[in-house]
């Protein structure tokens, strides 16, 4: 029996029995982890409410044998909050809903309990906190959040040079099959044509180049949007769930 202690993103809770909820999280060094917090939905329970979707936390995990995933669920046993992110998301319609799909997001790609996803879970942890301070549109830093995860994933979408045969940009096609952008050389069926603001956004939004982000007018932001959407439904082989009630 052992004890492990790592930093994490609540991704989601699940009840379990009258009074206990399983609680999976992204956590920095052990990745995705799912655990057994007992007596978390005791209404006198302090412990619960630091375990809730969006919370940054610093977590004991108590686990039988020697490895944090083994044949049954750790416990968590001790939780202690680093920061409270959902208290600027929940209250607000269009962060709360950006927020959900970055979690959900997150523990897709995180598909494999106890793999380290380092930059998976920075990502995230930079993604809440810039969202939870109203800093940007929430639907920009949704959009600047899943193009980063695709890249940090080996999917990293071009917006200027061709995604086939790396013409130099500006190019006019785009494909998610093929990669992003391609020439007119290499348009394959299905292409569509998006307005050239709507690609300089989204390549501001993977470079975090926040200024021209900003600037960018709703229609292209918009356009833009359903680029990232189709992109990522092509890679994930399924949408998220969460995606269709994000604000727009």
């Amino acid at each position: 029996m052992s004890l492990f202690r790592d930093d994490g993103i609540v991704l989601r809770t699940q009840k379990l029995g009258e009074a206990d909820r399983i609680i999976t999280l992204l956590t920095r060094n052990h990745g995705r982890v799912r655990a057994v917090a007992r007596g978390v939905r005791r209404t006198k329970s302090k412990f619960g409410a630091r375990l809730e979707p969006f919370s940054h936390v610093d977590v004991q995990f108590f686990a039988r044998g020697g490895e944090l995933i083994g044949r049954g669920l750790p416990l968590c046993t001790q939780s202690e909050t680093i920061a409270p992110y959902g208290g600027g998301i929940v209250a607000d319609y269009a962060r709360y809903t950006a927020g959900t799909a970055m979690l959900e997001t997150a523990e897709r790609f995180t598909d494999h309990e106890g793999e380290p996803a380092v930059q998976q879970y920075l990502l995230l942890v930079g993604g809440l906190r810039t969202l939870a301070s109203g800093e940007h549109e929430p639907h920009l830093i949704l959009d600047a959040f899943l193009l980063r995860s695709l890249a940090v994933n080996g999917y990293a979408p071009s917006f200027d040079d061709c995604a086939k045969c790396g013409m130099p940009g500006p190019n006019r096609f785009f494909s998610v099959g093929a990669g992003g952008v391609i020439c007119g050389e290499c348009r394959v069926p299905g292409s569509v044509v998006p307005s050239a603001e709507s690609l300089t956004l989204l390549g501001a939004l993977l470079t975090g180049d926040w200024e021209t982000a900003d600037a960018c007018e709703l229609r292209h932001a918009r356009e833009g949007s359903g680029l990232v959407a189709a992109y990522l439904h092509w890679h994930l082989e399924r949408g998220l769930r969460s995606l269709r009630y994000v604000e727009k």
